[in-house]
């Protein structure tokens, strides 16, 4: 159905059906030139073999003695054929030897020249259009007739062109007829042919109206068995899938920024309101007395020095978030433990600490930035293990085409279900730990982006009471 004209329907109708025409009215006027050329030049040949059909001595009688031919016999194919028939003389008269009953005008006249070319038959036009002097259009057929390389005249057969042209013009009527038919056929066609082709078209403008900010889980369907309408779905589901992915990290990202800031800010409220309260029993007069004047400096200073530590924290990992370039070069992994030992041995105090090298393998690394790896997730081990009965393991081997890096403890150990958000930032698995213990929460959050700028991975496995074993996964040099 056809809707309104800057619907694609009705642009694809109409200018098919234009395409159509065109090519119709170019082939009726090749068939009108055609068709006229082939009746003109038929008639004229019928005409010259009517003359050749004539006597010589009726010819060369019409020359010398015109009143007395017997018009009977010699003459009785050209009499049929409602022509009229003239002898052009060597004295230049043009004599009319038989006129056309329905012609009353006198034989048209040609052109000297015209009379010229005829003396010539190979190189002269088979014949000629002329109008006579009531305007009416006759083909005259010129034939020169000569003895002994003499000439003798010219006969000139001159036919009313009107019985031809009505031929011609009943045919032009009768293929416009089939042409506005055609026309006709096309548009009935064409209308059910352009609905079915524009269907897949029509689902996809329905599928797309429906798909909004909030609904981009919807699809287009990609088998039309039409090649291009398959392409621009395609491309329509990949720009849906790149503009899902966007909207949800949108999502995620205004979410871990809310919870980022909330936790930011009970984190530095603590400590602030700790050294708020000490401040104002100093005022209250506990300055005068040393005990408590000592207690609360110190107790200010401890505040001030965890407030220190997390305002590094955070502007360690706005460094790492805007993904700074690591000063990476080729070492081993080994050697930055071995040189390391003796300095987790004096974090862990009385724990066991065990320290397994299986591998020399060369890597790239950036050496500082490892180092902080290696003591965020020892320090984190520390934290959550008996200062007594505690057990620290630290391993490094080569697996396939990766030196894995491992720490395991035997302390309290996470539930499966903070595995995935251990990396997130002031994320404890403990919320009541003391904030002496249990740090910011930033730590490992900081340790997930330094491996990720290597290129690597890093895993938690834990269980309550059993103890939490990280794994660190980095790409060989």
């Amino acid at each position: 159905m056809i809707r309104r004209p800057r619907s694609l329907r009705f642009q694809l109708l109409s200018r098919s059906l234009l395409i159509l025409s065109v090519l119709l009215l170019m082939i009726g006027v090749f068939q009108y030139v055609i068709m006229a050329q082939f009746l003109y030049k038929n008639k004229a040949s019928t005409i010259q073999s009517q003359i050749r059909t004539v006597p010589f001595p009726f010819w060369q009688q019409a020359a010398n003695n015109p009143e007395k031919i017997d018009f009977r016999n010699p003459v009785s194919s050209l009499r049929a054929g409602g022509s009229t028939v003239a002898f052009l003389d060597a004295d230049n008269r043009l004599q009319v030897l038989i006129q056309d009953p329905d012609e009353t005008a006198a034989a048209p006249r040609l052109t000297d020249q015209d009379y010229k070319e005829a003396l010539h038959p190979q190189t002269a036009p088979d014949y000629r259009i002329v109008k006579d002097e009531r305007g009416t259009k006759h083909l005259v057929v010129l034939r020169p007739i000569t003895a002994r390389d003499r000439l003798i005249g010219i006969v000139q057969v001159s036919s009313k062109l009107e019985p031809l042209q009505s031929i011609v013009v009943g045919q032009l009527l009768t293929y416009v007829g089939l042409s506005v038919l055609a026309l006709a056929a096309g548009l009935l066609t064409f209308l059910p042919i352009l609905r079915r082709t524009l269907i897949p078209l029509s689902r996809m403008t329905e599928t797309v109206e429906k798909i909004n900010a909030g609904n981009l889980d919807e699809r287009l369907p990609i088998r039309h068995e039409q090649e291009e309408i398959d392409r621009l779905s395609l491309s329509f589901n990949a720009m849906l899938e790149r503009l899902e992915h966007s909207f949800a990290a949108e999502k995620q990202a205004k979410e871990q920024m809310r919870r980022f800031i909330a936790d930011a800010s009970h984190e530095l409220r603590t400590p602030l309101t700790s050294i708020h309260g000490f401040l104002e029993v100093l005022l209250r007069g506990a300055a005068s007395d040393p005990d408590q004047l000592r207690n609360a400096l110190r107790s200010m200073y401890g505040e001030s020095k965890r407030l220190n530590g997390l305002a590094e924290e955070l502007l360690m990992l706005a460094r790492l978030d805007q993904a700074p370039v690591m000063q990476q070069a080729e070492g081993k992994l080994s050697e930055l433990l071995r040189e390391m030992e003796h300095q987790l041995r004096l974090f862990a105090g009385e724990r066991n600490v065990e320290i397994r090298i299986a591998t020399e393998q060369t890597s790239r690394f950036d050496r500082n930035r490892m180092k902080q790896v290696v003591l965020n997730l020892f320090q984190n081990a520390v934290q959550h293990t008996d200062p007594n009965a505690g057990h620290v393991s630290v391993s490094l081997e080569r697996q396939r085409e990766a030196m894995v890096f491992t720490v395991e403890d035997n302390g309290a150990g996470f539930a499966e279900e903070h595995a995935v958000r251990l990396f997130d930032r002031f994320y404890r698995v403990d919320t009541a730990r003391s904030r002496k213990q249990g740090g910011a929460g930033l730590g490992l959050s900081i340790t997930k982006s330094i491996v990720e700028l290597h290129g690597g991975t890093i895993a938690a496995d834990g269980r309550p009471g059993k103890g939490a074993r990280f794994t660190v996964r980095l790409p060989l040099a």
